[in-house]
């Protein structure tokens, strides 16, 4: 009995320790116009261009990019050359924000699996508002891009 209660706070302690050690998905206080984690990862490692074929996946730090003040990850050099020859068109809208939340005038961090393609461009939204959104998206998207420009550079919790 004694054993296993000092295994169970052994490893209460060794997760309360760990905390400070973790990277944060999301920055509340970052003025970027790309959602970025603690470390300025955007994406939260996946490799914009994977997206595009229909299948995310985690990207490789040893193939990276700045764009917009984001640090972008790729599974290969192709991908980072691909991404590099046109950021614009395969940086997710919004910065990578929840598209949703952006139409509202809010920067929400995004689910990195909550994703559409639409004309071309990659779209993000928290997971819980993904099935909302895809029923309207087209409205979602045409007043996001109304209300972007003046949220842009506004850190999300001074919204």
């Amino acid at each position: 009995m004694f054993r296993k209660s000092m295994l169970a706070s052994c490893l209460a302690l060794s997760c309360l320790l760990a905390v400070p050690a973790m990277t944060f998905a999301f920055n509340p206080s970052s003025n970027l116009p790309v959602n970025v984690d603690d470390k300025g990862i955007a994406l939260r490692g996946y490799d914009p261009i994977s997206y595009f074929s229909g299948k995310p996946a985690q990207g490789d730090s040893d193939y990276k990019f700045s764009y917009e003040g984001g640090t972008y990850y790729f599974v290969s050099k192709a991908n980072l050359e691909k991404f590099k020859s046109n950021p614009a068109q395969y940086a997710p809208r919004f910065g990578g924000f929840c598209a949703q939340a952006v139409a509202k005038e809010k920067k929400v961090d995004s689910d990195p699996l909550s994703y559409k393609i639409v004309d071309g461009y990659l779209f993000l939204t928290a997971k819980s508002a993904y099935k909302d959104w895809t029923v309207n998206v087209d409205g979602y998207v045409k007043q996001a891009y109304v209300r972007w420009p003046d949220i842009k550079n506004v850190p999300p919790k001074g919204l």
